[in-house]
């Protein structure tokens, strides 16, 4: 409800709903998946229709979190993400591979893996996929070596930038603010060796692809 609200406040937001796999232990899966169905199915032809599902997926990174629970919601989710026929935007914190098979079981093709922090083979895999990386905050560390090299190093056209605020705070800052998307990008053609109009030309783009979202209207 909360999502929708600020949907239909801000104009050029975009809604998109899921249960993240952090919550696995705070709901019902069964209730929480039959609560989904319905509000997709009820949004769909709304004014603030749904342009994904999501942030869905697996975290392997926290012990508590029953990983049975965690892909029971999931696999639920991407069922009915390919019912409706909208991409995902997927959590996969330690569970890339777990979650490319459970991509490749359920058929789903389209989405952004949020805040990418995997191997290049598991990115390269995601692109196969037809999924966009996402990068942000974390890719501002001169010590996150690894992140830096992909961001660096993957297709322009594989990439899309994100804030993931008020987390994933960039170096220079105690927490992520949306503002500093700007600043993400610059970080990017530093890396790259482009310019920072290349990035936000080819990351909105990659976006408005993954998420199906029309282009921006013409200015002039």
């Amino acid at each position: 409800i909360k999502v929708r609200a600020c949907a239909e406040r801000y104009s050029h937001t975009y809604p998109a709903y899921g249960t993240h796999p952090l919550y696995v232990a705070r709901v019902d899966e069964i209730a929480c998946i039959a609560a989904l169905r319905t509000w997709l199915k009820n949004e769909m032809s709304g004014p603030c229709a749904p342009v994904a599902v999501g942030e869905i997926g697996l975290d392997f990174h926290l012990p508590e979190l029953d990983p049975a629970r965690q892909e029971y919601l999931l696999t639920e989710q991407l069922r009915l993400a390919r019912r409706h026929d909208l991409p995902v935007i997927l959590h996969v914190r330690h569970s890339v591979d777990r979650v490319l098979k459970c991509l490749r079981q359920q058929h789903i093709g389209r989405g952004i893996a949020h805040a990418f922090n995997g191997s290049t083979e598991q990115a390269q895999a995601l692109i196969r996929q037809g999924f966009k990386l996402g990068f942000g905050g974390a890719m501002t560390y001169s010590g996150s070596q690894r992140i830096r090299r992909l961001a660096a190093s993957l297709p322009l056209d594989s990439i899309v930038l994100e804030t993931d605020a008020p987390d994933i705070p960039p170096a220079w800052a105690p927490r992520s603010e949306p503002a500093f998307i700007a600043r993400y990008a610059a970080e990017l053609a530093s890396l790259r060796g482009i310019s920072i109009e290349e990035v936000a030309e080819a990351t909105s783009a990659n976006a408005r692809a993954a998420l199906n979202l029309p282009a921006p209207a013409p200015v002039g």
